[in-house]
């Protein structure tokens, strides 16, 4: 049953069973918002998460399982949300496919995946949820990419689509202001590939002014602060990289 009398505000954050999209979980849960987990096949790391939160604060969490390259199972997250807890105060569109694509192999099999969880998605979640937004004078945490900027080698497809969800960050808090504010965070050296050579991250991190790697912690604080206190800012994207865009020329 839907609990519209429900006090606590909801957010609603894809790919939230591992990595830096479970620490965000943790930390929003914490910090008192009730939360809709999407995840497209982690099902056991999902209901794990779901059940530790479940166990500091019963009925404050619901699991849903969707492939964001689905059109139509977009705006069935949001109702879902709503049918669950009768309010959206936050949209985090955390989901991201992440992989190399070097040119003169690029299939469009990659094209659409790539563009599907990185662009076309937090797009059309966004879509859904304006309405319930608005509502709740709520907010939309982008997760971004340094590389969005300053491209990765053999990653075009990826960086172009992180682009594209850069200028729509921009573009949704001019059209959605004043009611929503939407705003990106872009990590850098945070958590390490599958398979990345350790050279690599330590060169990394001697590029990197604070002569360290960041943490989950750190991406989900920032998460938090633009969702929770950051009541004058709309349009930014906050890169949460050690100053290592500092140090490209």
């Amino acid at each position: 049953m839907p609990q519209s009398d429900n006090a606590r505000p909801v957010a609603l954050i894809t790919g939230t069973a591992k990595r830096v999209g479970a620490v965000i979980a943790r930390r929003l849960h914490a910090a008192g918002y009730d939360l809709v987990l999407h995840h497209r096949r982690s099902q056991a790391e999902a209901a794990a998460l779901a059940s530790d939160l479940e166990s500091l604060r019963p009925g404050s969490v619901l699991v849903v399982q969707t492939d964001l390259a689905e059109f139509d199972r977009l705006p069935e997250l949001v109702a879902k949300t709503i049918g669950r807890f009768g309010r959206l105060d936050a949209l985090v569109n955390n989901a991201s496919a992440f992989y190399p694509t070097p040119i003169g192999s690029v299939l469009p099999s990659q094209w659409d995946e790539l563009f599907a969880s990185n662009a076309r998605a937090p797009f059309f979640l966004a879509q859904a949820a304006t309405p319930h937004l608005r509502n709740s004078q709520g907010a939309i945490v982008n997760l971004l990419d340094i590389y969005a900027e300053r491209p990765l080698k053999n990653h075009t497809l990826y960086c172009m689509a992180k682009a594209a969800l850069a200028m729509m960050t921009l573009s949704l808090a001019r059209e959605l202001a004043p009611e929503i504010r939407v705003n990106g965070v872009a990590p850098g050296a945070v958590l390490w590939p599958e398979g990345k050579p350790a050279v690599d991250q330590q060169a990394l991190i001697a590029a990197t002014p604070l002569q360290r790697a960041g943490t989950p912690e750190d991406v989900a604080d920032a998460v938090r602060w633009l969702l929770q206190d950051a009541h004058f800012t709309t349009g930014q994207i906050i890169r949460v990289d050690g100053g290592r865009a500092l140090t490209w020329a």
